[in-house]
């Protein structure tokens, strides 16, 4: 099993992540301080594989434990979820030393963790992520939250879990396309701070996909690794930890014109992320061959890059209610250079419009992507 530490003084945790190890959630439980009473949150698509089993071995332990089902989908991301969580834990008597966890992807995680941030302001819940994009990203780092009909993730909490248990067996039940989907916030990790790993995504992602084990949890640890480094210096995003929100900005944006329907989170962070680059070369901010080998790691793997036939002034509408948004001034992570990225604000209406005019005209005739080949150095 590999470790990796979340340094946050009294709400650090570690992030256990290893192969086959989910039933061993129940005896490592044991040493943390939760009481005996726990909610397994999930989706009825992991509560039979995984759910069953994990609240049996609980139960052998000595925890008493409900298990809460939620439909699947990001649709489904909403305070009424979150509701019917608190009726169930007023109903069974959850107490302060209770805990919730958390099993499935980022939906899951991003619900269970709201509830138990406020639930009687304040109970532990443990991530066990089930999907890549929740393994390497959405369960490490403490936002919790859920949507708004007018916007993404416009109602949350900060709040960290007490433990993140990743097993990287669990991503073989998972369809084809959420495991290309989760690849997309792998690449934002090499792109916004290492370049290595930028290079060794480009050269063992069909291993990745493929579930070899040693590139599968080479891929999820260092991209915790990164993600933990840059929330233990700024756990609340009040200035470095937004460059985790490269490809973010736009991404979400096409996520809210799409209803959540169309794209899974991580083909919409894929298009997001060619957007900043195209949108930094727009700005002279770097050279375009840091956009080509982006959208050439992207589309190998199978993400789109290219921007939906959404309308401007759409996108537009929802940009100026994205929460990142101070002082009415949009801000935008742009790449300067591979493994580095800039946080850029005050991004005016007439830039966004030719960039996203450019970046129609850009993939009008383009079917095929090259494949990726060589190094960035």
């Amino acid at each position: 099993m590999r470790k990796v530490r979340v340094e946050l003084g009294q709400r650090s945790y570690d992030i256990c992540i290893g192969h086959n190890i989910l039933t061993g959630l129940a005896r490592h439980l044991k040493g943390l301080s939760v009481g005996k009473k726990g909610a397994i949150i999930t989706n009825p698509i992991i509560k039979k594989p995984y759910g069953d089993p994990i609240q049996q071995h609980l139960i052998d332990e000595g925890f008493s434990i409900t298990t809460i089902e939620l439909p699947a989908g990001e649709r489904y991301k909403t305070l009424r979820s979150v509701g019917k969580i608190y009726d169930i834990l007023i109903e069974k008597k959850f107490e302060r030393d209770s805990f919730i966890i958390a099993l499935g992807g980022g939906v899951i995680g991003d619900i269970a963790g709201f509830a138990a941030a406020t639930y009687l302001r304040g109970i532990p819940y443990i991530q066990v992520p089930t999907s890549l994009v929740a393994q390497v990203d959405s369960s490490v780092g403490g936002k919790t939250g859920v949507n708004h009909p007018l916007g993404k993730n416009l109602i949350g909490a900060f709040y960290q879990p007490i433990l993140v248990w990743i097993d990287v067996e669990v991503l073989k039940t998972l369809p084809r396309r959420e495991l290309i989907a989760g690849m997309a916030e792998v690449v934002k990790y090499g792109v916004i701070a290492d370049t290595r790993f930028f290079n060794f995504i480009g050269e063992n992602y069909k291993n990745v996909l493929s579930l070899e084990q040693k590139a599968l949890i080479h891929t999820v640890a260092r991209s915790c690794e990164i993600k933990a480094m840059v929330v233990s210096a700024d756990e609340r995003e009040k200035g470095q930890r937004a460059i985790l929100n490269f490809g973010h900005t736009m991404g979400h944006a096409i996520e809210t014109a799409t209803d959540y329907r169309r794209y899974r989170h991580g083909e919409a962070v894929a298009m997001g992320m060619a957007f900043a680059a195209r949108l930094a070369t727009v700005l002279g901010m770097c050279h375009k061959d840091v956009l080509n080998w982006i959208e050439r790691v992207c589309s190998s793997i199978g993400l789109r890059t290219s921007l939906p036939a959404a309308g401007f002034e759409t996108l537009w509408d929802i940009l100026q209610r994205d929460k990142k948004v101070i002082n009415e001034r949009l801000r935008f992570v742009l790449p300067v250079r591979l493994g580095e990225v800039k946080i850029v604000d005050g991004i005016g209406r007439v830039v966004l419009q030719k960039t996203v005019q450019s970046c129609y005209s850009s993939y009008k005739n383009v079917r095929h992507e090259k494949r990726v080949s060589g190094h960035h150095k």
